[in-house]
């Protein structure tokens, strides 16, 4: 940090925003191939999560990408700092309260530790939306895959470029035998279970 910037502390704060919602904020970061289905299942949890008359909002990779990261391209470096930004992003949503959702293929062990040192280990809920690469090509609803096979697309993810599993997710969904209700549920089950624990503190 520069020395000519200070710190501005203000007297409202996340706790009392907290207070006033009435839950906790945190980061759903759902993590998964292109086409595994991470923004068809991170719309329907907000969705079931606002029924519920919690404040949320949606961060989307390729919507943060025709915006604020839109000069950003797709090689290791550029994927690196497009989370870093979106990590900041999803720390400022914290503070100001909501259940922030976001769906990023974040394809590198690396890369998804430091979103989780940058929001916070405690409010970082790591979701692990499992499709087989070959499941998403079948699906390939945007024609990615296909593009990335003749070479129209570099560093694509699961095909020139890796994606790196994670180990020990706190949410685990294969959408190959987990219906997206079935998703939902296990988020929404999650969340709950979080709101109560804030509750009872």
């Amino acid at each position: 940090m520069s020395n000519n910037i200070t710190q501005q502390n203000y007297s409202v704060t996340r706790e009392s925003r907290n207070q006033l919602n009435q839950h906790p904020s945190m980061v759903l970061w759902f993590t998964g191939l292109s086409g595994s289905g991470k923004s068809t299942i991170a719309e329907a949890v907000e969705q079931a999560l606002f029924q519920l008359n919690l404040r949320t909002y949606t961060l989307d990779g390729d919507n943060l990408r025709g915006g604020i990261n839109a000069g950003l391209g797709f090689t290791e470096s550029d994927r690196n700092e497009n989370l870093r930004r979106t990590a900041e992003i999803a720390k400022l949503f914290v503070d100001a309260g909501m259940i922030t959702v976001a769906a990023f293929v974040s394809p590198l062990e690396k890369d998804r530790k430091m979103v989780k040192e940058i929001i916070g280990e405690k409010d970082f809920i790591e979701i692990f939306v499992d499709t087989s690469l070959e499941e998403c090509e079948r699906r390939d609803v945007k024609g990615l895959y296909q593009k990335a096979r003749k070479g129209l697309i570099p560093n694509f993810t699961g095909i020139d470029a890796p994606y790196e599993k994670p180990t020990n997710p706190a949410i685990w969904i294969k959408t190959e035998t987990d219906s997206i209700p079935d998703a939902v549920e296990k988020v929404i089950t999650f969340v709950k279970h979080k709101i109560e624990t804030y509750s009872n503190e």
